[in-house]
């Protein structure tokens, strides 16, 4: 569910997008359907993610640029630019504290050893930065609908296949509490 409700926003901008054939529609519905996912997170767990909140302020800046300036390079670049401010604090993580971002996320649940979680973050870092050259490509060498399809299906589809690279990849190196 809570899946669902992360992506209904792109969801809803893509059904507009492809109702109206017109990106800067699509994105003036997709700040609103932005804040109502926050507010309706908000008011069910009383908390909004860190990720959350950074992708609605960005989905509000550059998305009312890209309607003031009726301009779409800025929503654009808004999966860039997540996804390597992501990267920046998975990268910021190896050198401040003591465990990386992918540990804290995990920790409390999965038992790996240094090094993996280590290897993890590092996986994470490659894959944001990837994503974001990524969008990039797509945004400025293919048609603006095969970027709106590849903003829902394409970056959805990469991350499903890297979780699930992931997830085996922890598979092989998870610890009983006994070696802990």
């Amino acid at each position: 569910m809570k899946l669902l409700l992360d992506f209904l926003p792109i969801i809803i901008f893509f059904i507009v997008y492809k109702a109206s054939g017109d990106i800067i529609l699509a994105t003036a519905v997709l700040i609103p359907a932005t804040l109502l996912q926050m507010l309706y997170t908000w008011i069910r767990t009383h908390r909004i993610e860190k990720m959350q909140l950074v992708t609605l302020v960005l989905v509000v800046l550059l998305g009312g640029a890209t309607i003031i300036f009726q301009d779409k390079t800025f929503i654009q670049w808004k999966p860039t630019v997540v996804n390597w401010l992501f990267g920046a604090v998975f990268l910021g993580s190896h050198f401040i504290g003591q465990k990386t971002v992918v540990q804290r996320l995990m920790d409390a649940n999965i038992a790996l050893p240094p090094q993996a979680w280590r290897n993890l973050n590092i996986a994470w870092i490659l894959f944001f930065i990837s994503m974001g050259i990524v969008n990039l490509v797509v945004a400025y060498t293919m048609s603006e609908e095969a970027w709106v399809s590849f903003k829902l299906f394409g970056m959805l589809g990469l991350t499903f296949v890297f979780i699930l690279a992931q997830g085996l990849y922890m598979s092989k190196h998870i610890q009983n509490d006994t070696q802990k």
